[in-house]
């Protein structure tokens, strides 16, 4: 069982820069790749990027890349999206998930998911 939470949401303009942070319980948080998704209101559910459980490969959806980065520590079991260069489209509710599968952009591939962040950028 692993229990995420995510936190370092908040509500900025357009072009300013966003840390997310999530952390998770339990000793098996290096055996999972780990996940970034967000949801728009009106939206469905939708893939923002993923980090192997090492954290040596990464990819992410076309609407952030070259903008956001995930990383992961796992000695201190905590995965990261920084986000720069944020624009009011980036607006939603960010969750962290687990995933067995190597680097799935499925989210009915991740077994373990966070309560989510808000991320509100205004224009």
């Amino acid at each position: 069982q692993v229990q995420l939470v995510e936190s370092g949401g908040g509500l900025v303009q357009a072009g300013d820069s966003l840390r997310l942070s999530c952390g998770a319980s339990g000793r098996t948080f290096s055996s999972y790749a780990m996940g970034w998704f967000r949801q728009a209101p009106g939206k469905e559910r939708e893939f923002v990027a993923v980090v192997s459980t090492g954290g040596g490969i990464t990819y992410y959806a076309d609407s952030v890349k070259g903008r956001f980065t995930i990383s992961r520590d796992n000695a201190k079991n905590t995965v990261y999206l920084q986000m720069n260069s944020l624009k009011p489209e980036d607006t939603a509710i960010y969750y962290c998930a687990a995933s067995d599968y190597s680097r799935s952009q499925e989210s009915e591939h991740y077994k373990y998911w966070g309560q989510g962040t808000q991320v509100t950028v205004s224009s």
